[in-house]
């Protein structure tokens, strides 16, 4: 009986620690748990702050180059106006020294409201007109439609035009093949046009025939076009001189 009882106390004893380190084990394993929730809820928060410090430092960095921007755009506009006060007093002077001169100049110059640069003078049209219209205009006032040869040249006529569309002197209207109003054969640049132009496309919708007139883009880049198009245009002509 004695030995009986004492092994059914090791059973029980031996059933009790069993249970008892499972329970260790199980609270132990819960402890692990929330100290790692503690831990990542930390890290969470850390991470919170220093994305909140990251998003504070692009604000401040956005706003320190919209400032920036602001300047440059303010100092761009206050340039262009001195570049026109500029043409605007070279025409003047010239208009001066013409009629000092009884309609002669010692220099080239351009007529009042045209620009210069070089040996040419340029007229940026205000009005729209046809590409045909436009040429016609620019022969009745002693110039042709501009015509881009040197580089000087586009750089020149492409800064000023920046912005709107502009006709120029180039069309494959009558022979297919493209070439400036004075029948000069042009040489093609493809760096010239805008990206898969000239197309010839004929979806345009505005009358028999394709593109087939030259246009400045507002980035100051080609683009064929239907000539019944009403656009703006510039005007060439050489400087007066005796």
């Amino acid at each position: 009986m004695t030995t009986e009882y004492r092994d059914e106390i090791e059973d029980d004893s031996s059933s009790f620690w069993n249970k008892d380190t499972q329970t260790l084990n199980r609270l132990w394993s819960v402890d692990k748990t929330v100290s790692n929730l503690t831990e990542s809820q930390s890290s969470t928060q850390q991470l919170s702050k220093e994305t909140a410090k990251d998003v504070q430092r692009l604000k401040f960095a956005v706003e320190s180059n919209k400032d920036q921007l602001t300047s440059v755009s303010e100092a761009l506009k206050q340039l262009s106006v001195l570049e026109t006060l500029s043409r605007t007093v070279a025409n003047l002077k010239c208009t001066l020294e013409r009629f000092m001169s009884n309609g002669t100049t010692s220099s080239g110059c351009c007529p009042l409201g045209w620009d210069n640069s070089g040996s040419s003078c340029y007229l940026f049209s205000k009005t729209s007109l046809n590409w045909h219209e436009a040429r016609d205009w620019c022969n009745g006032h002693e110039s042709h439609l501009v015509i881009l040869i040197s580089d000087e040249d586009w750089d020149y006529v492409t800064r000023l035009a920046s912005g709107a569309f502009y006709w120029v002197g180039l069309t494959d209207e009558k022979s297919g093949r493209w070439e400036w109003v004075n029948q000069t054969p042009y040489v093609m640049n493809r760096r010239r046009w805008k990206p898969g132009q000239p197309d010839s496309w004929t979806g345009h919708g505005l009358g028999p025939g394709d593109e087939d007139c030259a246009h400045l883009h507002l980035d100051g880049r080609l683009n064929d076009i239907h000539c019944s198009s009403r656009l703006r245009f510039i005007c060439q002509r050489h400087t007066q001189s005796t």
